[in-house]
């Protein structure tokens, strides 16, 4: 199985593949509830040849390989969408208000079933075992948690493991692939709720209620001071509000105001996190108090930083330089070493085992690509699909041949 071969394989599978996405596209669903996604994935891995097994609330298992001795290669694929209204121009849209593809997870199961079959057709020349992963929840930071309570990892047990994350919106040609070195290469995240209870009044009688807008307008700005001067300059650690609620007319001052939003930082023992948490809590509270009103905060949804595997990393730059040439790069230039801000929820499999979280580039901006993911009009160019493919499949023969 040479990398010409694959690669010749994984473009007579493109139409194939970019009829899988369009249908997925499609139909989008979030966090567990993704009947219509699972099913779609059983049925086309049931016709290649294989017999998935359900793990977890909603996740797919299927092996490859094991007719020779030799180690076990995870390789996931991750299937929910975002609570996002599509406004992309494309003629496969979503059919769901409130649903769409927008972090291109519909691009990553495809890939890995794209994977799959080349699998299946060279499964004689495995040395060893290739498990594939159909991933719910990961937009949530549940999926992968809840798959490793199930089992994944175990039976056979899981040597390295290897995920494909798409890009849009980049300069760069469609089909790249991008290898970070090792360390750290994503951030962690959090999710926190606060909710300012005060007493709701009549507009124009603000003196006999307490406002909890006014309370949480300053808490929020109150907030960012801990980055400011509380933090290390050398330090990531951030947060971010992403939801303000409050009220539902303009002339009623209501009971509650509420935020939500996400706490992410490098720090792998998690103390910049905790201090954050800890004076999130302590602030938002006092000024609550000085403003007359109750505050809860509550944090949950937590995602550790994603590790990436040094060795692996090597092998997976390598082997993707054998099989693209030009069209591997290694991250670390570019990002000078520097981790992401993003996060992932791969990160929990990547503190069990040996783990690289690679990216393809799915949409040139020079070529009307524009928007990055969450965004609701971002496009993901389904070139990227076969080569995502033939990636997942040469990296798992390769390292199962180099690693017996």
């Amino acid at each position: 199985m040479d990398r010409a071969e694959i690669l010749a394989r994984a473009g007579e599978l493109q139409p194939h593949l970019a009829g899988i996405r369009h249908d997925l596209h499609r139909h989008p669903e979030l966090g567990f509830d993704l009947q219509y996604t699972k099913e779609r994935v059983k049925q086309e891995l049931e016709e290649i040849g294989y017999r998935p097994k359900e793990c977890g609330r909603c996740g797919l298992v299927a092996l490859a390989g094991g007719k020779k001795p030799g180690k076990t290669i995870l390789l996931r694929g991750d299937m929910d969408a975002l609570p996002v209204s599509e406004e992309a121009q494309v003629d496969y849209a979503s059919e769901y208000e409130g649903r769409m593809h927008g972090c291109g997870h519909d691009m990553h199961t495809t890939m890995l079933l794209g994977a799959a079959r080349i699998l299946k057709e060279h499964e004689d020349e495995l040395s060893g075992t290739v498990k594939l992963v159909f991933q719910p929840a990961e937009e949530i930071f549940q999926g992968s948690e809840d798959m490793i309570a199930s089992g994944v990892l175990k039976d056979p047990d899981v040597d390295a493991a290897v995920m494909l994350h798409v890009v849009a919106g980049m300069p760069m040609p469609t089909g790249r692939i991008m290898v970070p070195g090792g360390g750290i290469s994503m951030a962690s995240c959090e999710q926190y709720h606060i909710t300012v209870k005060g007493r709701g009044g009549h507009g124009s009688m603000p003196h006999v209620s307490i406002d909890p807008i006014t309370a949480a307008a300053h808490i929020h700005l109150a907030l960012q001071e801990i980055n400011s001067r509380e933090l290390d300059g050398n330090e990531f650690g951030v947060f971010t509000t992403g939801k303000f609620q409050a009220g539902d007319a303009s002339n009623v001052i209501p009971d509650t105001a509420q935020m939500w939003g996400t706490i992410r930082t490098h720090d792998a023992e998690g103390k910049i996190g905790s201090q954050i948490k800890q004076r999130m809590t302590e602030i938002s509270k006092g000024v609550g108090s000085a403003f007359r009103c109750e505050v809860e905060v509550e944090f949950y949804d937590f995602c550790p930083s994603m590790v990436v595997d040094g060795d692996l990393s090597k092998d997976a730059l390598h082997y993707m330089t054998e099989l693209l040439g030009e069209g591997a790069m290694d991250m670390t230039p570019v990002t000078g070493g520097k981790p992401g801000g993003g996060s992932e929820d791969f990160a929990f499999v990547s503190h069990k085992v040996p783990t690289v979280g690679m990216f393809i580039t799915a949409g040139n901006s020079q070529e009307g690509y524009l928007y990055g993911q969450h965004n609701p009009k971002v496009r993901f160019d389904d070139e990227a699909l076969h080569y995502g493919s033939a990636a997942y499949a040469y990296m798992a023969y390769r390292w199962l041949e180099e690693h017996p």
